[in-house]
This record gives C-alpha cells, sequence and structure tokens, in this order.
C-alpha cells in the first residue's frame, strides 16, 4: 500500500513538473511571435516597391529603405506609414540607376 503511494506521488510530481515545462515553452513561443507587418519587396530597374499588410491588433510603423548602386546615386529612406490593424499599404522610391538591395523597416 505504501510503495503505491510513493509511486503515484511520483507520477504526480512528474506529471506538473512536465506541464509547467510545457506552459512556459509555449509562454516562450508566444512572446517571440512577430507582430510586425507582413511586407514583401521586390525591385524592376531602378524602381523599388513594398507592399506590407498588418494582421496584428497592433498598429505598426514601416519604412522602405533603397540602396542605389551607382555611387554618386544617393540612397533613398521613404517615409515612415503606420499601418492599422488589417491594413494594406504599398512604398515605392527609385534610384536614377540600378538598385543594389531594397528593405523595410518597422518602428514601434
Amino acid at each position: 500500500m505504501r510503495r503505491s503511494r510513493c509511486v503515484a506521488a511520483a507520477v504526480l510530481v512528474a506529471a506538473v513538473v512536465g506541464f509547467i515545462a510545457v506552459a512556459s515553452n509555449s509562454a516562450a513561443q508566444e512572446r517571440t511571435r512577430p507582430r510586425e507587418a507582413a511586407c514583401s519587396t521586390w525591385v524592376r530597374g531602378s524602381h523599388a516597391t513594398a507592399s506590407c499588410f498588418n494582421p496584428n491588433p497592433q498598429t505598426d510603423r514601416v519604412q522602405l529603405h533603397v540602396e542605389c548602386a551607382r555611387w554618386w546615386d544617393p540612397d533613398m529612406d521613404g517615409r515612415s506609414i503606420e499601418v492599422g490593424p488589417a491594413q494594406h499599404v504599398r512604398l515605392a522610391e527609385r534610384c536614377w540607376k540600378e538598385i543594389r538591395k531594397a528593405w523595410v523597416s518597422h518602428h514601434r
């Protein structure tokens, strides 16, 4: 009788520890989920375009940055735009000649 109580207590302790580990792991995954607008960027010739959609309940600010390929062509940083919940925005910038890279930054 006593041995079964010890086994039951050990199983109970293992279950509680396992539950706490699973709960803390899921909470950590929930915290690391990005709360930013989802953006796609594409370049065609000297024009860069970004399309952003915000599926989150918080407002996100997005900004398109363009790095031009030529040394004499100034890099462009577009103005920061607010993307509210369930909103879609399109951003565009250009260089005089080719574009080396384009990306979107997020601000809170």
